[in-house]
């Protein structure tokens, strides 16, 4: 893909671009042209299980690579490589992440949640918007600092660290789509992220220092990464703690807050989709608080959290840097090259689903995963880098939905966003709306 047509569309619509680059390239591999960066964009799922599984020893995120480079300043080295830093961190904090240990915090993190919207219950306003994505996130990164933080983060302090994380994942964009401009030449969102990280360090910093002095029991993030040895036995540093903190923190918050604001306006849109899931928990929640034997029986809801996760993943692009040369789809991959993954636009590719570009949940009932390819839909990712969070996701998502329709009616009020590039996939614009009372009776 010729330079004159890459920048141009880039400079334009960076997310429009990349979406037209994989229309163009329809499952090929291509070479995307932007100067002195030239990078190879994947989309069909073969090439994607390649890079992801069979040979997934070759594709390693570089943390000195260009397009992790941003980043660097947030998150460190470790968790933006592949090496023995990264294996320590994900080695340690695996158990708490584990399918196990999250279904254990089920009961609690119900209980959390019980309690977040019935907050959010007292604070609103009849016929007053509220920012969804804000109230998803406040609900989110309460349930995280009880359920994996053992309140070390107070909620003041969550309340400027996710502002912080948020003007992050924004002010980073440029930088992103074109991370062949080196660090010393001054980009849009600079400042503000300067100003955001030294935020986040004024708080994570005197936190991660008091765990080290009173560690506690060790069932938090905080504790178990004083506790955890790295691959020669020393213990973590502190910027590694707080590095993995930040890390996890965030990753805890931002991919279930990122997608569950896109629900209301999809489900504005879709009256009889809507109409359906209030039924279903009508039906299984009733007139209580959601619970532990309700989530398995949110079939509907399962599938519409499925669907938006297709249409809407948080994470919509993973660049990875050849060791060594390699060839996909008959191209020849030159080692140092970068290849960019994009579940965002294999998810919408006309070969793999139909009309790909309609919310349809229907396309994720059990009898229509069957001949699915297993890399057309990776939200998450996949190989050894697969989301840690995802448990998470899967634990907490249809609690949160369940919990918020069992009380409320939401009505968007500020129209259809445009999704936009970010460091996760967010909305162009605010999500605002109104919650009015839900009619509650006795579930069936």
């Amino acid at each position: 893909m010729p330079l004159h047509r890459s920048v141009a569309r880039l400079v334009k619509d960076p997310l429009r671009a990349f979406e037209q680059f994989g229309i163009e390239a329809a499952g090929e591999v291509v070479r995307v042209d932007l100067g002195w960066f030239r990078p190879h964009l994947l989309t069909h799922p073969d090439h994607v299980q390649h890079v992801l599984r069979d040979n997934t020893a070759n594709y390693v995120r570089d943390g000195q690579g260009m397009f992790w480079r941003p980043i660097r300043r947030l998150l460190g080295d470790g968790i933006l490589s592949d090496g023995p830093i990264w294996q320590a961190s994900r080695r340690n904090l695996q158990p708490l992440f584990s399918a196990k240990h999250v279904d254990s915090l089920v009961d609690r993190m119900a209980d959390v949640l019980a309690s977040a919207v019935a907050e959010l219950e007292q604070r609103v306003v009849p016929g007053q918007p509220v920012d969804a994505g804000v109230e998803m996130s406040r609900i989110v990164y309460l349930t995280m600092i009880k359920l994996f933080f053992e309140d070390r983060i107070s909620p003041e302090q969550a309340d400027r660290l996710v502002p912080a994380l948020d003007a992050i994942a924004t002010s980073i964009t440029f930088r992103l789509l074109v991370p062949f401009v080196p660090n010393y030449v001054p980009m849009p969102g600079d400042r503000t992220f300067r100003r955001a990280v030294r935020t986040i360090d004024e708080i994570i910093f005197p936190i991660v220092r008091e765990v080290r002095s009173a560690p506690g029991s060790g069932d938090d993030i905080i504790s178990t990464l004083w506790q955890a040895r790295g691959d020669s036995g020393e213990p973590l540093t502190e910027q590694q703690v707080r590095d993995d903190v930040v890390a996890m923190f965030g990753a805890a918050t931002e991919t279930t807050s990122v997608v569950l604001t896109w629900l209301w306006p999809l489900l504005d849109a879709h009256p009889e989709m809507a109409a359906r899931l209030y039924g279903e928990v009508a039906a299984v929640v009733g007139d209580g608080r959601v619970r532990r034997e309700h989530v398995p029986r949110l079939r509907y809801t399962r599938m519409v959290l499925d669907e938006l996760l297709r249409l809407y993943p948080a994470g919509w692009l993973f660049p990875r840097t050849a060791v060594a040369t390699d060839a996909i789809g008959g191209v020849r991959i030159k080692a140092g090259s970068t290849v960019l993954i994009s579940p965002f636009l294999t998810h919408r590719m006309p070969a793999f689903w139909e009309r790909p570009l309609e919310f349809d949940p229907e396309r994720f009932a059990p009898e229509s995963a069957v001949h699915r390819h297993r890399y057309a839909y990776f939200p998450f990712g996949g190989g050894p880098h697969q989301c840690i969070g995802r448990h998470v996701f899967a634990a907490e998502a249809p609690l949160i939905v369940a919990s918020i329709l069992s009380r409320f009616r939401p009505h968007v009020t500020s129209g259809q966003p445009r999704p936009q590039a970010a460091a996760s996939l967010r909305t162009g614009a605010p999500v605002l709306m109104t919650l009015s009372p839900a009619e509650r009776r006795m579930a069936a």
